[in-house]
Order: structure tokens, then sequence, then C-alpha cells
């Protein structure tokens, strides 16, 4: 345990050996559609109904809070990301500047995220992908659409995405990219449509009440509403710019295009989100789509534009992989980055002829179909939404830590304000944090106690052991002293 707060230095490419290295492929109108592909997908397309289910029309200001939180961790993330340029994201970031048990706790959490998201996301897609068959007449039985806590027995679509994201990005990171930015925007034009359909219909009456359950989590376990409850859950609707900060290997030009990619993909996602939301509360009441897992397509149809649900539902169907695909990229590259330092088994960490890590890919499409096939979409999302949070606390803190300690360090971005940006966000999502269901909190916590006692029993060895099989310390400027 010597060496628990060991810092590790950035390696260059060119001191990585062949197998470690990740092809540089990707410009920054990847990376923005990379973003957006993430951020626009399950949040708005699905969780919206779970939104209004908690605080009714108030869910527009839940997105507006969430949003706004996410805003400072985006910000602080570009000016980390363009600091450190290397795969592996908040995980990377507190390896550097916290030390290695810090950046364990905290890899945890990501590969928690991501896997949750990847399988939270296949469930969206599934809902959306099940009522388009229905409306052609090739509907599936309940039983193969549904996890069992849902009364089915396995969500058999949603397994079916898993297993094709993987093949593609088993294929090339820029091809899988560049077939990202298509369906990005096949899947933007779709929710242009749905907004002049909705507004059409739009009745300012169903404003009324605003603030319904009231605006802190209140309400038994399970069945928190408010304002902060419904921000908590639909939080996962905005957090896809993380995925960005792990393509940093992969970029061209890392300095510019992360910064380019993260604030860029964020700013055009709040304002699309907010329009909307108000869009669809002004076609139907909350709880008339409360309950729906396609919300949106729910609506037009209510609306009496089944022609309209029904292109919204193929364009779902075709586009929501991109979300899937941009949580699946940013999770293998977790797992890759852990294995490559040491701290999961390096055999993990190498890439095929084509510049991909296989391994890993496949089994990230292993873990995250179990989840996906069995759980329903709410309690996924909410858990991934804990994992996430933590990561963006430990990105805004080392901001404004190397800020401190490192004050005349060349920033490509500086954040503005950062002690106040850096600081809302700490704040603001320890507040979702605290927002999110009690039993979500819990789950949490003895996930975080199991990757300690992992750590303790493997991880801080396999560190040591592979630390000692290099020519040189990590990065050559390690210390262990932090």
């Amino acid at each position: 345990m010597k060496n628990w707060n060991y810092r590790k230095g950035v390696v260059s490419r060119e001191d990585m050996p062949e197998e470690h290295r990740l092809k540089q492929s990707l410009s920054w109108p990847h990376l923005v559609a990379l973003g957006v592909g993430a951020i626009v997908g399950t949040g708005i397309l699905t969780l919206i109904g779970v939104g209004a289910g908690k605080a009714g029309p108030a869910v527009i200001l839940s997105f507006a809070i969430a949003g706004l939180i996410c805003a400072c961790a985006a910000l602080a993330y570009a000016e980390v990301a363009t600091m450190i340029p290397a795969s592996g994201s908040a995980y990377t970031y507190s390896y550097v500047v916290f030390g290695e048990m810090i950046a364990w706790m905290i890899g945890v959490a990501l590969i928690l995220e991501y896997t949750l998201v990847v399988s939270a996301v296949a469930v969206g897609w599934s809902g959306y992908a099940a009522g388009f068959l229905e409306s052609v007449g090739l509907g599936l039985p309940q039983a193969l659409i549904q996890g069992p806590e849902l009364g089915g027995v396995v969500n058999v679509p949603a397994i079916f995405i898993i297993v094709v994201v993987a093949g593609l990005l088993m294929a090339g990171t820029r091809e899988s990219a560049t077939l990202n930015a298509i369906l990005v925007v096949i899947k933007l034009a779709a929710l242009a449509l749905f907004i002049v359909v909705a507004m059409s219909a739009f009745n300012a009456d169903h404003f009324q009440p605003f603030m319904p359950y009231g605006f802190p989590r209140s309400g038994p376990a399970g069945s928190e509403v408010g304002v902060m409850a419904a921000a908590a859950i639909i939080f996962f609707a905005f957090y896809g710019f993380d995925a960005i900060a792990t393509a940093a290997e992969e970029a061209k030009n890392p300095s510019r295009d992360l910064a380019i990619g993260i604030v860029g993909s964020m700013a055009l996602c709040v304002l699309i989100y907010m329009v909307v939301a108000a869009a669809a509360i002004g076609a139907v009441a909350p709880a008339g789509f409360a309950d729906s897992p396609e919300p949106l397509a729910l609506i037009l149809r209510e609306i009496g534009q089944p022609w309209a649900a029904q292109i919204l539902g193929v364009s779902a169907v075709i586009a929501l992989p991109t979300v899937i695909l941009a949580f699946f990229y940013g999770q293998s590259r977790i797992f890759f980055t852990v294995a490559r330092d040491g701290l999961l088994p390096g055999s993990l960490a190498r890439v095929s002829s084509r510049g991909t890590p296989v391994r890993i890919t496949i089994f990230t499409a292993i873990v995250t179909s179990i989840f996906a096939g069995l759980i329903p979409l709410d309690a996924i999302a909410a858990l991934a939404n804990a994992g996430t949070l933590a990561a963006f606390v430990a990105v805004c803190a080392a901001m404004l830590v190397l800020r401190r300690r490192e004050p005349d360090r060349e920033r490509r971005f500086r954040t503005p304000v950062a002690p106040l940006v850096g600081g809302a966000g700490i704040l603001g999502c320890i507040y979702l944090f605290i927002s999110l269901p009690t039993q979500t909190q819990l789950l949490f916590f003895a996930a975080q106690g199991i990757g300690l006692l992992l750590y303790f029993i493997y991880g801080h060895r396999a560190a040591d052991r592979a630390r000692v099989t290099r020519s040189s310390p990590i990065g050559g400027g390690g210390s262990p002293q932090g």
C-alpha cells in the first residue's frame, strides 16, 4: 500500500508499446457528433416521461438545473482534458492529480456509469423498437421485451442492439464515428419534426399547476417526487460529453478538438432539451405520457398525428444507437486505460490491427447485455447517475487543484471564473446525489466498498508489478508523495 497516492504522468504516444497505442483518427466534428450523439438520446426520447412523472410541468426546470450543473462540469472537463490529453477521462485525471487509490475509486464509478448507461439506453431503444414493430403489425411477445421485474423474461431487443454496436466498434473507431455523425443528423431532424408538429397542439393550461410536487425531493423511498428528484434522474440525459474526454488519445489535435467537442456539444444539447420539453408538455399534460417507454411518439399519437409518431419511432430505432455507441466507446476506453495502467490484467489492454481494443469491447458487451436484458430503465439510470456525479466532482476538484498547484502551466482552454464554476459543479453534483433515491445511494456506496476491497486485495499489487516491468516510471514523472 506504499504507493496508494502514486501520481502518474502522461505517457507520450511515442513511448508506448505498439500494442497499447490507439489510432489517432478523430477530428473535432467527429467529437461534437460523438457528444451530441451521446447527449441527445434516451434522456429526451425516454426519460422525459420519467421526469414528468416526478416533477409535472416543472420537469422543464429539472432539465435546466441538471443542464446548469453539467455545464459547470463540462467547462472543468474542457480545461483538464486539454491539459491531460490522455484516454481514461476522470479516471486518468484523478490518477495524475490525486493518486492511484482515488483514481481506482473514480474508475469504479466510471465503469459503473458507462456499463449502466449503455444498458439503460439499450432498454430505451427496445421500447421504441417494440412500439414501432407493433405499429407495423410485427409486435414481439411482452416476455421478450421486458425484464423479469416488469413481468417479462428477458429484453431481447436491448441485447441485440448492444451486440450490433459492439461489432461496429470492433470494426474501427473512425468508421464508427462517421456512421455516428450521419445518425445524429437523422435524430436531430426527427426532433425538429416533433417540435413543429407538437407546437401545433400547444395548450398553456398543461403547465398548471407548474410544480405539483414541490422543489426538493420528497415522498416514500422508491417513489420520490419533486423538481430535484426529477433532476437527479434526468441528469442522465446530459452527461454524454464525458465520452468525448475518453477519446483524447484518438483525437488528431486534442488540445483544440477536445474543448470544441465538449463545450460545443453541451451548449447545443441544452437548447434542444429545453425546446423539446416545452413542446411535449404543451401538447399533452405530463400525466398523459409519464409512464410511457416511448413518450414523444405517444404524444404525437395522442394529438392525432400517427404519421409523425411513426417517423419519430423509426428515427429513434435508427438513431438511438448513437448514444449506445458513444457510451460503449467510452466504457471500453476506461477499461482499456485501467488495464494499461496495470490495475486490471494487462492482456485486456491490447489493440487489434485496426487500432481498436477488441478484447475489452467483447467483455463490455457481455456485462452490459446482462444488465439491459434483466433490469428496468429507471433503476439503471438512477444508479448510473451516482457514478457520474462522483466522476464530475473529481474533475471539478482536479481543475481547482491544478489551478493552485500549477498556475503557470499552459492551458489551451481556460474555464471562466474557475473557482465559482468549479465550486458550483462540486456542490451541484453533491446536491443531485443527495436527491437520488435512497436505495441508489446505498447501492453506490456498496459498489465503492467492493471496489476498495478489490484494490486492497488485487489492484495496488498489480499496479506495482506493472510499474516494475516497465523500463521507466509511468511517464517518467510519477510520484508516490503526490
